[in-house]
């Protein structure tokens, strides 16, 4: 099920994430119907120019390099080159490192094609894009370009054009959940229910996430528990955000301004506690106008902090908005 382990550095600081990576498409976890295409182009060994566009820990990388693999075999390390364009973003490595790898003389197997791996992609300037839009043009008959990012709209038009866009979404809690204790079984860590849903919970969908996180909490305190995965990760707890939720349902602003003040004096930043109400009221079972209420005035508070009003007394405000959301849906006639 899993890759073959890198046996070239010490396997206790080998991070889990590196030791498990899926080294062929038919391991890939989520994202079936991409995945799917993935497969396809490896089956038929044309692979065009790509642009994989999804969230972070969704398997855009790992995919593009195991149907290199496919594709290329023992050519693999010869025959591909991956950049990280977040820190080699500029013309300059468009102009030198991918332009000199695109004219290298690479022996391949027939109707293979050398292949450029630029993760981050929708990181470049626009300067360093208009270059590799160029380089693509000149090498398109010896060099593919698969380009890794979170936003595609971020890319250029005359990129976008030139390439296949496959889309990716975050895995499933029950995806992460099963590839996650298949890596705990294999490392022999010690977890319990409650430890894997708090892993589950803080990786919203990122499998890299699930997997850092797990091996952060078995290396600092030796079992994957509820409490230890919090601890690790700086979250607030979902309990006492749940108690703030449930105290603003009931219009009953004491007991919910004292749950964020004890996150808050806990060190606990606005954001941490805006992003941990959003998430956790999606899925509580309230009234649905309520909810949507909540959901707004979360979000509005979500603009005001990352304006950089991240202050005891926005939580407050945000809390008596909420509460007073609550008492008036109360009141309105039930219709």
């Amino acid at each position: 099920m899993f890759g073959a382990p890198d046996t070239s550095s010490v396997v206790h600081e080998q991070p889990w994430l590196e030791k498990y990576r899926p080294r062929e498409v038919k391991d890939i976890v989520g994202n079936e119907d991409t995945v799917g295409r993935i497969a396809v182009l490896a089956a038929q060994g044309n692979m065009p120019n790509l642009i994989l566009s999804g969230p972070p820990g969704t398997g855009k990388t790992t995919s593009v390099l195991a149907l290199a693999r496919a594709l290329l075999g023992d050519a693999f390390k010869e025959a591909v080159l991956e950049l990280n364009a977040s820190d080699d973003r500029g013309i300059d490595v468009v102009r030198n490192r991918i332009k000199s790898f695109a004219q290298k003389k690479v022996t391949l197997p027939p109707g293979r094609h050398k292949i450029v791996v630029l993760d981050e992609a929708d990181s470049m300037t626009e300067g360093a894009q208009q270059a590799m839009r160029r380089t693509m043009e000149i090498y398109s008959a010896t060099t593919r370009f698969a380009l890794a990012c979170n936003q595609s709209d971020k890319i250029i038009e005359p990129i976008q054009s030139r390439c296949a866009i496959l889309r990716y979404g975050k895995l499933s809690d029950q995806q992460v959940v099963t590839r996650l204790t298949a890596v705990l079984e294999a490392e022999g860590a010690a977890y319990d229910e409650g430890g894997i849903e708090a892993v589950v919970f803080t990786a919203e969908g990122d499998m890299r996430q699930a997997l850092n996180n797990a091996q952060a909490t078995t290396a600092g305190f030796g079992i994957i528990s509820n409490q230890n995965v919090f601890k690790v990760c700086d979250q607030p707890h979902p309990v006492v955000i749940k108690r703030a939720i449930a105290a603003c349902i009931a219009a009953d602003f004491d007991a919910a301004c004292s749950a964020v003040e004890e996150l808050s004096n806990n060190g606990y930043s606005g954001m941490d506690v805006v992003g941990t109400l959003f998430k956790l009221v999606k899925f509580e079972e309230m009234d649905e106008g309520l909810k949507l209420d909540f959901i707004k005035e979360i979000g509005a508070a979500h603009m005001r902090v990352l304006d950089g009003m991240d202050t005891l007394l926005q939580l407050t405000g945000l809390i008596g908005k909420l509460c007073l959301a609550a008492q008036q849906r109360k009141g309105a006639p039930r219709g």
